[in-house]
């Protein structure tokens, strides 16, 4: 069993956010300009993402950080 770090809260919430746009993994990946294999990690939570990634995914969501963090309950 995975443990639910403050990685895979926010992942939870990024992934959210994407499906409730109604985009692909691959398709936001790419609406991002960003590896869809990299995107698909941090949406697992397999990766510590920088502030500029996450501004940039942010971003592409219509959202700033500040959201995505407090939605995730950081």
């Amino acid at each position: 069993m995975v443990e639910h770090t403050h990685q895979a809260a926010l992942a939870d919430v990024i992934r959210a956010s994407r499906v409730a746009l109604g985009f692909s993994q691959e398709g936001f990946a790419d609406h991002i300009q960003m590896h869809r294999a990299y995107y698909s990690k941090i949406e697992r939570g397999e990766k510590n993402v920088t502030l500029a990634t996450l501004e940039r995914v942010a971003k592409g969501l219509g959202k700033t950080m500040s959201e995505l963090l407090n939605e995730a309950g950081l």
